[in-house]
């Protein structure tokens, strides 16, 4: 998908449009890339799961969490650094998750989970984690190298771990919610367009508060914010209801003759929120219709948990590319992240 290509009059650099409408076909992609693995460890063999992961792979770890844990006889624990916790041994299952392969954070953290012993299970396009699981002799799912940015095919890093859960025996039915999941974003594909580009055309020039419910709600709010950021080149805002409403909304308090000027709210509403959720985004327009310019609803479809956040984060993703369509920018370089990357690794520009 390199080199420089025109969908209408944008620019697209990095093939993000092609990418983020490949979505359903890259999580195919990577529920088969799990046909006949080889080498799990039966699920009485496990008391934990601990998922490693930074940017892309960090979310997918946050999305298996929500999707998957409300499911699991076992707690789900995401780490985004360099070490895993203390408590790792040989009844955890770690998923390495680098779409690199050489992300610094992730190979350190996996070499470290197994030496303790932990069960490790890369999920990689290639790189040093590639190699280290393959020394080890550990499960290795080895999903497209993405030569497009990573944050466009991080469906596949996400999905490899919910059919593995799957296959396990620790997530019943993950392959069946998948494959809803890729249903409902073959449908949404057909008519996201003209909805994705009349919000973006109200959402530019201000500064988004995306809020969702529940962890499935804010973890959909989580991916717009990601996307905005680095497609949009924009600044973005996320917080999940009912949390938001002991701490982030008393901000809000002051200054709407400022604010006004400024933020957009967007809601993000699925089928699965707790009733006090419901009843906690009542009360939040409410609080928050004097301090926001505008307030906007985006609906998730498709049938279970899994397929409405995914939803959810497909429209995100595309509301994020017509955002950089109406400001003129190329949606796929990201060189603040590039720069800070140099940074740590003691390169100058």
């Amino acid at each position: 998908m390199g080199g420089e290509t025109e969908v209408g009059r944008r620019t697209d650099t990095l093939g993000m449009w092609p990418a983020v409408n490949r979505m359903p076909e890259q999580m195919l992609e990577s529920l088969a890339l799990c046909e006949g693995l080889g080498g799990l460890p039966d699920r009485s063999e496990i008391a934990n799961v601990l998922v490693l992961g930074m940017g892309p792979g960090g979310f997918a770890g946050d999305l298996l969490a929500v999707a998957a844990g409300p499911f699991m006889p076992l707690p789900i624990v995401v780490v985004k650094s360099y070490q895993p916790p203390s408590y790792v041994n040989e009844q955890t299952l770690v998923f390495a998750l680098s779409a690199s392969g050489d992300t610094p954070e992730i190979v350190q953290a996996a070499a470290q989970a197994a030496e303790a012993g932990g069960r490790v299970v890369a999920v990689t396009g290639g790189g040093r984690l590639a190699e280290m699981a393959t020394a080890w002799g550990a499960p290795l799912v080895e999903v497209d190298a993405m030569p497009h940015p990573p944050r466009a095919g991080l469906n596949m890093l996400a999905v490899a771990p919910m059919i593995i859960l799957g296959r396990m025996g620790l997530f019943p039915g993950a392959e069946e919610w998948v494959r809803r999941a890729v249903d409902q974003i073959r449908s949404r594909r057909d008519t996201v367009g003209a909805p994705a580009a009349a919000l973006a055309r109200k959402l530019a020039g201000t500064v988004p508060l995306v809020y969702g419910g529940g962890g499935l709600g804010a973890a959909a709010a989580q991916h717009w914010k990601n996307m905005i950021n680095t497609s949009a080149k924009a600044p973005a805002f996320s917080a999940g209801v009912p949390d938001l409403l002991h701490n982030e909304i008393a901000g809000w308090g002051q200054h709407g003759d400022i604010t006004r000027q400024v933020f957009s709210l967007v809601l993000l509403r699925h089928d699965h929120e707790h009733p006090e959720v419901m009843r906690g985004f009542n009360v939040l327009v409410d609080l928050m219709d004097e301090v926001v310019g505008a307030v906007h609803v985006v609906a998730a479809g498709g049938e279970g948990p899994v397929a409405q956040v995914f939803d959810l984060m497909y429209q995100g993703s595309v509301v994020s590319l017509e955002m950089a369509a109406v400001v003129g920018l190329d949606p796929g370089p990201v060189p603040a992240i590039v720069a800070a990357r140099r940074a740590l690794a003691g390169r100058s520009q």
